[in-house]
C-alpha cells in the first residue's frame, strides 16, 4: 500500500528529536571531563559532524535505500560485514529507546513527585519504571499507526524543544548582562584534579561525541522521505547540535561552579540553569521539554529500527514473518518485537538503565565508523555509480580519526564507582546479537548439520523421525528454491564468475537467472551464451538459467519481470551503473549492486 512520503520538516523532526535531545546530558557530561574547555570539545565534535554530512550525503545519495550503514556495506562488501553494522545499529536503537524513555520519566518524576513512591513492596519495580514501560508502549502503538501520524507528533515535540532552548538561552543571556561574568572568570581558572589539560580535552571529546547520536537515524528511513529531503535533514541536524550543544556548555560554566555541575547537576543541568536565570517556571518548562524531546527520541528509535529491520528481512537475514504490514503500511510485527526487546532490557537491568551506557556508546560510535568504511569502499568498488555529492578524502580521514579517538576514549574511560566498564556491558549484549545474526546467515548449514545429527542419533528409530527429517529437508529446499536474478549488459566470463561467487557466499539459493535485455531487432552476444555454459559446468549445484529478453531496461521492465516470474525486486542484482544511466538507483525499487 502506497503512503505519503515525509517532507523536510517531518523528516527533520523525527531524527532531530533524537540528536537534539543530547543537549540535556552532553553539556554536563563534557564539563565533568573537560571542565571549562567543554564547549571547545563540543565545537570539535561539530566539526567532525560537518564531514559526516558529506559522508552520509554521498553514500545515501548513491544508495538511497533504508538501512544506513548496513545498506552501505551490503552494496560494497559481504553480507556478513553488513550484518555486523546491522547488529550494532540495532543495539544502538535498543539502548536509545530504553535510556531515553527512562530519562524522560525521571524528568517527569521531578515534576510529579508521586512517581517516586514504590507501589510493590519487596520488588524492584517503581512507578518510574511502570511509566517507562507505558511510554515505550504508547510510542510503539503510535509507530504502528503509520509514519505520517508519528511525524505529526514529532514536529510538535521538535518545535517546542527549539522554542525552549531559545527561551533558555535568552534568559541566561539577560542574567549574565545583569549579573556579570564573574562565575565564568572563576571557572576559567579552575584547576583539574589529576591529569593534564590535553588529557581532559581528550576525554571530554570522547564523551562529547555522544552529542551526535541520532545523526545516523535519517539514513535508516530514507525511503520514507521525499526526493531531495535527506541531505536537508543532515544539514538541519548539524545546525542544531553545532549551535546549542557548545552554547549550553559555555552558558553553564558562565553561571554555575564547575564542581557543582559535576557533583550536583549532572541530570538536571539545564533546568537548574533555567531556575537560576528566570525562576521556577522556566525550570519546570525545561523539564517538560526534556520529557517531550526524550520521548521523541524513543519514537525515532521505533521509526529507525523499522526501516533497518525491513531491509534486513527483505535480504533474508531476518525471518520473512516480519514483512507483514497493516493497512497503514506499518510493519507492526517488527515494531512489537522491538517493543518486547526494549521491555526485556528494562526488566533485565531492573530499571538501572545507566548500565546500558556502554552499549549505547560503543555501538553508536562503531556504526559511525563503519559508515566511513562504507564510503571508502563505495569510492573504490563503485566508482561509476552516480552520486549527488562526494566526500573528500581528508574529510573521511578526519571523521574516521574522530570516531577512533572517541571509541578509544570511551573504552579506557574509568567507570563510575560500582559500575562495570563500557566494554564489558557492551559485550554482554553484542555477543548474543551477533550469535542470532550468525544463525540466520548460516541457517541452511545449521539445518543440514541438525539433519545429519538427527539421522545419526536416531538411526535405530529412523522411521519415527522420518517426518522431522522431511520437514527439515523441505525447509532447506524452500530456502534454496528462492530464485535470484542478475541483469547483465553482456559481461565477460570473469565478471559473471564474480557474480556467482558473491551469490554462493552470501545468499541461500540453487537457482539464478542471468537476464540480458536488448533493444528490438538485436540479439545477445554469442560469447555470453558460451560463457554461461562454462559457469554452468563450474557450479553444478546451482541451476543457471539464461533469459534473452527484448525490451528496454528500467523501472517498468523490472516491475513487470518481478510480477511475471514472482521474484521480489530485492533479489535482483545489477552491476554499478555509470554516469549515463538514465535512472536513479531508488527508482529501480530496491535492486542491489553486486559489482
Amino acid at each position: 500500500m502506497s503512503h505519503k512520503k515525509l517532507n523536510e520538516l517531518e523528516s527533520t523532526a523525527i531524527c532531530g528529536n533524537d540528536i537534539s535531545s543530547s543537549v540535556l546530558y552532553v553539556s554536563a557530561l563534557a564539563i565533568s571531563y573537560a571542565g571549562q574547555y567543554a564547549w571547545i570539545t563540543l565545537g570539535i565534535v561539530a566539526a567532525v559532524l560537518f564531514f559526516f554530512r558529506k559522508i552520509y550525503g554521498e553514500v545515501v545519495g548513491a544508495l538511497p535505500l533504508n538501512g544506513g550503514a548496513y545498506n552501505a556495506l551490503l552494496n560494497t562488501t559481504t553480507k556478513q560485514m553488513a550484518s555486523l553494522a546491522a547488529a550494532l545499529t540495532l543495539l544502538s536503537y535498543m539502548a536509545t529507546a530504553v535510556i531515553s524513555g527512562s530519562e524522560a520519566m525521571h524528568y517527569l518524576s521531578g515534576i510529579v513527585e508521586v512517581l517516586h513512591h514504590e507501589v510493590i513492596h519487596g520488588f524492584w519495580l517503581k512507578w518510574v519504571d511502570v511509566a517507562t514501560l507505558a511510554l515505550l508502549t504508547v510510542f510503539a502503538l503510535l509507530a504502528i499507526g503509520g509514519i505520517s501520524e508519528s511525524a505529526k507528533v514529532a514536529i510538535g515535540i521538535f518545535i517546542f524543544h527549539l522554542f525552549s532552548l531559545v527561551l533558555l538561552t535568552g534568559a541566561i543571556g539577560y542574567y549574565l548582562i545583569t549579573h556579570g561574568f564573574s562565575q565564568l572568570t572563576a571557572n576559567w581558572h579552575h584547576v583539574f584534579e589529576g591529569g593534564s589539560v590535553k588529557h581532559a580535552i581528550f576525554l571530554g571529546f570522547a564523551a562529547s561525541m555522544l552529542g551526535i547520536s541520532g545523526f545516523e537515524s535519517s539514513a535508516n528511513f530514507v525511503e520514507e522521505q521525499q526526493h531531495g529531503v535527506f541531505p536537508k535533514t543532515l544539514r538541519n541536524m548539524w545546525i542544531v547540535v553545532s549551535i546549542f550543544n557548545p552554547l549550553m556548555a559555555f552558558l553553564a560554566i558562565s553561571v554555575l561552579p564547575i564542581p557543582d555541575i559535576v557533583s550536583k547537576y549532572q541530570a538536571t543541568l539545564l533546568s537548574t540553569m533555567g531556575e537560576m536565570s528566570a525562576g521556577k517556571w522556566l525550570a519546570v518548562l525545561v523539564s517538560i521539554d526534556a520529557v517531550l524531546v526524550l520521548s521523541g527520541a524513543v519514537l525515532t528509535s521505533f521509526v529507525g529500527v523499522t526501516g533497518l529491520l525491513e531491509r534486513m528481512t527483505l535480504d533474508r537475514i531476518m525471518p520473512q514473518f516480519f514483512l507483514k504490514k497493516n493497512k497503514r503500511g506499518a510493519s507492526y510485527r517488527i515494531i512489537l518485537t522491538f517493543l518486547v526487546l526494549s521491555i526485556s532490557v528494562l526488566w533485565i537491568t531492573k530499571g538501572q538503565v545507566t548500565l546500558l551506557a556502554g552499549v549505547y556508546t560503543i555501538s553508536f560510535l562503531s556504526v559511525m565508523g563503519l559508515f566511513v568504511v562504507g564510503n571508502i569502499l563505495l569510492k573504490i568498488r563503485r566508482k561509476k555509480l552516480p552520486r549527488p555529492e562526494k566526500a573528500p578524502y581528508y574529510g573521511l580521514a578526519f571523521a574516521l580519526t574522530g570516531v577512533i579517538v572517541a571509541l578509544y576514549g570511551n573504552i579506557v574511560m574509568e567507570p563510575k564507582p560500582g559500575m562495570p566498564s563500557n566494554t564489558s556491558v557492551f559485550m554482554r549484549y553484542f555477543i548474543p546479537a551477533m550469535l542470532f545474526v550468525g544463525v540466520m546467515l548460516n541457517r541452511t548449514v545449521l539445518l543440514n548439520a541438525l539433519l545429519s545429527f538427527v539421522q545419526y542419533i536416531f538411526k535405530p528409530i529412523q522411521r519415527g523421525m522420518g517426518r522431522l527429517n522431511r520437514q527439515i529437508i523441505e525447509t532447506v529446499d524452500k530456502i534454496n528454491d528462492q530464485e535470484f536474478v542478475f541483469f547483465t549488459k553482456g559481461d565477460n566470463v570473469a565478471t559473471l564468475n564474480k557474480v556467482m561467487i558473491y551469490i554462493k557466499e552470501n545468499e541461500h539459493t540453487n537457482h539464478i537467472k542471468i537476464v540480458h535485455v536488448h533493444p528490438p531487432g538485436e540479439r545477445s552476444p554469442e560469447i555470453l551464451k558460451s560463457d554461461l555454459k562454462v559457469l554452468d559446468r563450474a557450479y553444478p549445484k546451482i541451476n543457471i538459467e539464461f533469459l534473452e529478453i527484448e525490451g528496454t531496461f528500467g523501472p517498468d521492465f523490472i516491475n513487470k519481470f518481478s510480477k511475471k516470474y514472482n521474484i521480489p525486486v530485492n533479489f535482483m542484482f545489477i552491476g554499478s551503473p555509470g554516469d549515463r544511466f538514465p535512472y536513479r538507483l531508488e527508482e529501480l525499487g530496491g535492486v542491489r549492486l553486486i559489482m
